[in-house]
């Protein structure tokens, strides 16, 4: 079973729910199965230690998760055109697995949801895709035969799955944009599975 790890760092909940549409797409492939991770939140006053299981939602990520995993899907909300610090602080403390070639070959994919239209949802995907990159990662986008790309007013772009939530994050997925995430999830895991034959 390949299993495809979905990382992702969520504040207001719109990138958690992204990954839960993402994941349904990886388990709708036969032969793959998801397994959702987030990260935790990083301190500006000082290094803290957050215990391994959070209070609520998937438990925090290891770097065991991303040796073991046979694709990755990478999720963050947008900041300033960028991704949020914990999902950075969380991929630059990966360097073993840089030296050790653990990720080289495996299909890796980004999601984002912003708080405005033009709020940076292309150049925060470009931002996750940089380490994926330096990893050795083959990265996949979504290709325009998905219809959505081309009927989306919110969320959508040809390098990863993306939300509109608004300026006060709480306009719901829509339909296109479930759609492109389930899109995204699927086509990393079929990837997976292809190269594991």
């Amino acid at each position: 079973m390949a299993e495809i790890l979905v990382l992702y760092y969520s504040r207001s909940g719109n990138v958690a729910e992204m990954a839960q549409y993402i994941a349904r797409g990886i388990d709708e492939v036969a032969g793959a199965q998801a397994l959702v991770r987030t990260v935790p939140a990083v301190s500006t006053v000082c290094e803290a230690i957050e215990d391994t299981i959070p209070p609520a939602g998937p438990p925090y990520a290891t770097h065991d998760d991303l040796r073991r995993c046979a694709g990755l899907v990478l999720g963050s909300p947008t900041r300033l055109g960028n991704m949020a610090a914990p999902l950075k602080y969380f991929l630059d403390s990966t360097g073993a697995l840089w030296l050790s070639g653990a990720l080289i070959g495996k299909p890796a994919a980004a999601f984002t949801s912003t708080s405005s239209l033009h709020g940076g949802q292309e150049t925060t995907l470009l931002s996750m895709l940089l380490p994926l990159l330096h990893h050795g990662m083959l990265v996949l986008g979504l290709p325009y035969s998905e219809p959505d790309l081309m009927n989306t007013r919110s969320g959508g772009t040809p390098y990863g799955a993306s939300h509109l939530s608004g300026t006060d994050s709480d306009m719901p997925l829509s339909d296109e944009e479930k759609r492109l995430c389930r899109a995204l999830g699927k086509r990393v895991a079929d990837t997976a599975v292809k190269l594991a034959r």
